[in-house]
């Protein structure tokens, strides 16, 4: 049955449902809860938590009242139990919402999560369908704040020099915007490994790249950096992770200094514009992200995305702006130790 007050419900891949009980307010009802994807109680419930949260904020509105839902199986010890809640109260609190209470029942395997109610103006609601294939997603990162330590690892079948090397994992102390490397300091940089909208063909396994974004690990995703992904599907699906706090060119070994973090950014939508491969805008430079499982299509990949785009902006033929992107244009390499190459094919503008 409709009821139309229900400004958003299950007929739409979105976040939360909206509810209008005036004119200038609507409720907006969502809940999620999922097994940990970490060894940390404590991690896990704020990362439950705030993956609940978002829900809220992803809609336009803010989070005011939440429930715990926690599922726990007997042998999972007490300080455990409490540790997730308290993760998870810590993340309700940074947002200004209020935990009121829950529900626990026994389970095989422990899970955790929020039922959580928030308010949004009813002309202010966000909505997944804005964005349709054929448009452009534009992500500003403002601040990326990262915790006093990361990892490093390495892995026996990545990178350049797997061959003889053993499984290894190195803690990375994190003080004073410094990292501390067996006594060598130096300062971070945190970026954004992983970002990108959701792919329209075969699924794109973790770690790899595409036309959409994805694991591209380029160090010039930091703050200040804007991003332009072309939407595949409807909604977009922007999803961002994997943050380093430091990272080389090419992430040799197969990580940077892995850390967690938070990021805040900005997500606009430019609707009807044409765009191939992601695009990165820095203060001075134009970058096109493109991949292959090669180098030589990579860099194909990369070099007639950037020709195109010169030409639309510049009403130069395809000459023209090929002999400007020989003498104006760099080729960098941001990912190398995966299967699958990640090239940056970058221009200043020929308009600055």
């Amino acid at each position: 049955m409709s009821n139309p007050a229900l400004l958003v419900g299950y007929d739409s891949s979105d976040d939360a449902a909206v509810y209008r009980v005036s004119d200038e307010v609507a409720v907006i009802e969502t809940v999620d809860f999922f097994t940990p994807i970490v060894d940390d109680p404590y991690l896990f419930g704020q990362i439950a938590a705030a993956n609940a949260l978002s829900d809220v904020y992803a809609m336009g509105g803010e989070p005011k009242l939440a429930m715990n839902l926690l599922c726990v199986p007997n042998c999972l010890p007490k300080e455990d139990i409490r540790a997730i809640l308290e993760g998870g109260h810590a993340k309700a609190v940074e947002a200004g919402c209020v935990i009121a209470g829950g529900h626990t029942i026994q389970d095989n395997e422990p899970k955790y999560g929020l039922c959580v109610t928030g308010f949004v103006h009813p002309d202010h609601i966000l909505k997944n369908v804005g964005a349709q294939p054929g448009d452009v997603l534009v992500v500003d990162i403002y601040e990326i704040d990262v915790a006093d330590e990361g990892t490093v690892a390495t892995d026996d079948h990545c990178g350049p020099l797997f061959e003889g090397t053993d499984y290894r994992t190195k803690k990375i102390k994190i003080e004073d915007g410094m990292a501390d490397f067996n006594g060598v300091k130096f300062p971070i940089d945190p970026m954004v490994g992983v970002i990108g909208t959701a792919p329209d063909g075969d699924d794109v396994i973790d770690g790899f790249v595409g036309a959409h974004g994805g694991n591209m690990d380029n160090k010039l995703i930091t703050r200040g950096a804007r991003l332009y992904f072309p939407v595949r599907v409807p909604g977009a699906l922007l999803q961002m992770g994997d943050v380093h706090a430091a990272m080389g060119d090419g992430e040799l070994c197969g990580t940077g200094i892995e850390i967690p973090a938070e990021i805040t950014a900005k997500v606009q939508l430019v609707k009807g514009f044409e765009l191939h491969w992601p695009v990165l805008e820095t203060k001075d430079k134009w970058y096109v992200n493109a991949c292959a499982p090669k180098y030589d299509e990579a860099l194909m990949n990369g070099a007639k995305e950037m020709q195109r785009l010169l030409m639309a902006v510049t009403g130069w033929d395809a000459v023209e702006t090929y002999m400007y992107m020989s003498v104006r244009s760099d080729v960098e390499i941001s990912q190398g130790c995966e299967p699958c190459d990640c090239l940056l094919y970058t221009s200043p503008s020929p308009r600055d």
